[in-house]
């Protein structure tokens, strides 16, 4: 039996079995107090199941290949994994887990990856400015089909909702400007998300045309304050003599104008 009718039997059988069990659900989140918060809450609920934690995205694909998980809670920003984080690893557990339940617990506050986020179907959005009980009552919806999306992330849903001024990126031009801000260069970029380098040139041209921004100094500037920083998982081949791309030196001075 290869690794994919493994983890497809895996699969089928934890399917059988979610109907007669509790809902099972891995937390995923760069700090550790924060799933331990997080577990905390869930264990309050009798029809809930912590069966493990992961602290970035190759953890977590590494607890979904070895037991069958109705529901994963993923921060957005999770450095370090090899499948990445954000809205790539979103798509990837998507993918690879199309019966996964999947809930995205953050700080994202700007509209143009809230956009981003909204446009994933039977996503659940949770801020963490909002109580932990919200993780429980999404997790439930999840297990009937259904979105949810915590207190904080309506108020600014009907926000946004109300204005007509906000620039409105494309799901991939958003990914794009985010990695480019953390410091990836377009090539980096293209090796990322499979994409050629001139398809991340014009996307990332796009996005700066719909926010009015010229010169990359100002978009990383937008990015400091705007989107989540994360750092960004390189593809292996990297040279390691690689030199400093502008966009990480430029970030640099950005965050320590900013602290």
């Amino acid at each position: 039996m290869d690794a994919r009718q493994f983890r497809s039997r895996l699969w089928m059988n934890g399917k059988r079995n979610m109907s007669h069990g509790r809902i099972r659900v891995i937390i995923a989140d760069d700090h550790p107090i924060v799933s331990l918060g997080v577990s905390h809450e869930l264990a309050r609920d009798p029809a809930i199941e912590v069966i493990g934690c992961a602290r970035n995205s190759t953890d977590l694909v590494a607890l979904l290949e070895t037991q069958p998980c109705d529901a994963v809670v993923s921060d957005y920003a999770m450095p370090g994994g090899k499948h990445g984080d954000g809205l790539g690893l979103i798509g990837f557990l998507r993918r690879r887990y199309p019966a996964l339940r999947v809930a995205v617990l953050t700080m994202v506050e700007h509209p143009t990856l809230l956009r981003a986020l909204l446009a994933e179907k039977n996503l659940c959005i949770l801020s963490k400015a909002d109580s932990t009980r919200h993780i429980a009552e999404a997790i439930h919806a999840m297990s009937r089909g259904r979105t949810y999306y915590s207190p904080t992330v309506k108020d600014m849903i009907i926000r946004e909702s109300l204005s007509a001024q906000q620039p409105r990126l494309t799901r991939r031009e958003a990914e794009i400007i985010r990695l480019f801000c953390a410091g990836a260069t377009i090539t980096e970029i293209s090796q990322i998300s499979s994409r050629s380098v001139q398809t991340v040139s014009s996307q990332k041209r796009s996005a700066m045309r719909k926010l009015g921004i010229e010169r990359d100094a100002d978009l990383i500037r937008y990015g400091c304050a705007a989107l989540p920083m994360t750092d960004v998982t390189l593809p292996e081949a990297e040279d390691e003599n690689a030199a400093e791309s502008p966009a990480t030196a430029a970030l640099a001075s950005c965050s320590m104008s900013t602290r």
